[in-house]
């Protein structure tokens, strides 16, 4: 009898201390969910700001070209202008 009693106490701890292990695995992956649902969110703004910066830089991009063009015209204007200038000589 006193060592099923014993043996009971022993199954009893084990059983208290896989509690308490089992509670500290769940706030620990309580935490690590927490992180991950940061890192998500975090991820989220990021592709958004990066979407926000490629539309940019297709406006950028697209002013720079208008911007070569117009320039382009000016030049051939100008030189049209400078041509015409010396054949009147």
């Amino acid at each position: 009898m006193e060592e099923l009693q014993r043996r009971n106490e022993e199954l009893e701890k084990e059983l208290t201390s896989s509690l308490q292990r089992e509670e500290e695995l769940k706030t620990e992956l309580q935490k690590l969910w927490e992180r991950v649902r940061v890192a998500e969110e975090a991820e989220e703004r990021l592709c958004a700001q990066l979407g926000e910066l490629e539309a940019e830089t297709v406006d950028h991009a697209q002013e720079y070209q208008e911007h070569l063009v117009s320039l382009m015209e000016q030049l051939t204007a100008a030189h049209k202008f400078i041509e015409s200038a010396s054949s009147d000589r």
